[in-house]
């Protein structure tokens, strides 16, 4: 017992030709609005505010920490708030601080963080810039 195509097509049936094109259609428009949206997020999220960088550390006392960043804004200076925390070694955080960039003492800031006790290190969280929902 052979099967030709012809007896398969009467057997099951054959999609119709106005069903292969509106799912070609529906797939393309898909993919063209994936393809928008990416480049949108990708365009919008290109050119942050402000974004920063950790340069080093230091634990200076049982008290005291202090880092030092780097921070470079956007087209212009902005209102940022960046933010760091000091963690001991049973991973728990003895100290936090946030401040405000000033754009006019340069690209490198050093910031130091009052600890309850004696910290390991010191974890940069980044900078935020209104309008900039994580920090940077």
């Amino acid at each position: 017992m052979s099967s030709t195509p012809d007896s398969l097509a009467q057997r099951y049936g054959v999609p119709s030709r106005g069903r292969r094109t509106l799912v070609a259609v529906v797939a393309g428009a898909v993919a063209v609005a994936f393809l928008g949206w990416l480049a949108w997020a990708t365009f919008f999220h290109a050119d942050p505010a402000v974004s920063s960088q950790e340069i080093g550390h230091e634990v200076v006392d049982e008290h005291l920490a202090r880092v030092e960043v780097r921070i470079e804004y956007g087209d212009e200076p902005v209102d940022a708030t960046c933010s760091l925390r000091a963690i001991a070694h049973d991973k728990s955080i003895v100290g936090e601080t946030s401040f405000t960039p000033d754009p006019d003492a340069g690209p490198i800031h050093e910031v130091e963080v009052k600890t309850e006790r004696r910290a390991t290190t010191v974890e940069w969280l980044g900078c935020t810039a209104p309008g900039q929902p994580r920090p940077r």
